[in-house]
């Protein structure tokens, strides 16, 4: 079986890791690990019969999730004391742990993403400097490039946390061909206790969809599909059809549906498979060794280039690329 495909089905039925033999058990936590889905992995199984090493790693993955849980969350608290009376929507990794949501059990979370009104986000700049945060980009073009077409600050890192904070104004860089409304998922965006707040359910599946076909190159896309069953699982899908295309994310929220069908169950419904195009999708999404090496070279090179392709005008593409050459810079 495929090594990814391993890590779906666990993940889909874990009493089925109950049968699996030692070679097995290290390619499904090698995938795992390449894939930021060990700590939800080990929460899936965990109580299941199995080698005491595997017992090991389990148990080790549970603590440094709900450390890394942890330590998102009072980041996001800094975030939230350093821009005060600025509105500030948690995204990704942080607002599933700070909704409790399923998305959010045993979730890697790596920066903190928020997303904050664009006519305060200088505001929000000043704050975040005045208050530890720090440059991450010393480029001049990589600084400028992001200020006119970004969606999101440069990034940002604390120097005393070691901690990233990426500031968004939107969910897709201004250059992408499709246009979300940031406005109506600041309007919709449900309030915390603690004063922060968290998109819509459907807002939540649009971003997904979003970061995942409109904006990458489907890097770490094993465990946006995932977050995506589970809010699917959670909240169902009621209004999602409108809301995705208010956004003009209909096609990207659908095939999203459809991925993590194919993934993560449960068995999408005859005449809804995609066809070829779901069948590339997933080949770039499973492209892993047994050891959790990336594989098939050109299939992700093809998507990389994709990614840019769709994020800006063909000349602008050529600029970029261009530029990225010569200072470089390689996929």
């Amino acid at each position: 079986m495929n090594p990814a495909l391993l890590l779906a089905r666990t993940l889909r039925d874990p009493a089925s890791a109950k049968g699996l033999g030692p070679q097995e058990w290290t390619t499904l936590f090698a995938v795992a690990r390449a894939e930021q889905l060990i700590g939800t992995l080990a929460l899936r199984i965990h109580g299941l019969p199995m080698p005491e090493d595997a017992r090991r790693i389990v148990r080790d993955a549970i603590a440094s999730a709900e450390q890394g849980r942890t330590a998102a969350l009072w980041e996001a608290e800094m975030a939230r004391r350093a821009l005060g009376d600025i509105p500030l929507v948690l995204l990704k990794g942080t607002a599933f742990a700070a909704a409790g949501l399923e998305a959010g059990r045993g979730r890697s979370i790596g920066d903190l993403d928020i997303l904050v009104p664009r006519d305060l986000i200088g505001e929000a700049e000043v704050r975040l400097l005045a208050a530890g945060w720090e440059w991450v980009k010393p480029d001049p073009y990589d600084d400028a490039y992001y200020r006119r077409w970004m969606h999101e600050l440069p990034p940002l890192i604390h120097r005393e946390r070691d901690r990233m904070i990426d500031v968004h104004h939107t969910i897709l860089p201004l250059t992408a061909r499709v246009t979300p409304d940031a406005d109506a998922l600041l309007a919709a965006a449900r309030p915390l206790e603690n004063g922060m707040q968290v998109l819509s359910p459907n807002d939540m599946l649009c971003h997904a969809a979003a970061h995942l076909f409109a904006d990458g190159d489907l890097a770490g896309g094993m465990r946006n599909l995932w977050d995506v069953h589970c809010l699917v699982e959670q909240f169902g899908t009621e209004g999602l059809e409108a809301r995705a295309d208010q956004h003009g994310l209909a096609g990207h929220v659908t095939r999203a549906i459809r991925l993590s069908q194919a993934l993560y169950g449960p068995e999408p419904l005859a005449g809804t498979t995609g066809g070829w195009g779901d069948s590339l999708y997933l080949r770039r999404l499973t492209a892993r060794d047994g050891w959790g090496r990336p594989t098939r070279k050109l299939t992700r090179l093809a998507f990389y280039i994709r990614s840019h392709w769709l994020r800006m005008p063909p000349a602008m593409l050529a600029r970029h690329l261009w530029t990225k050459w010569r200072k470089g810079h390689a996929p």
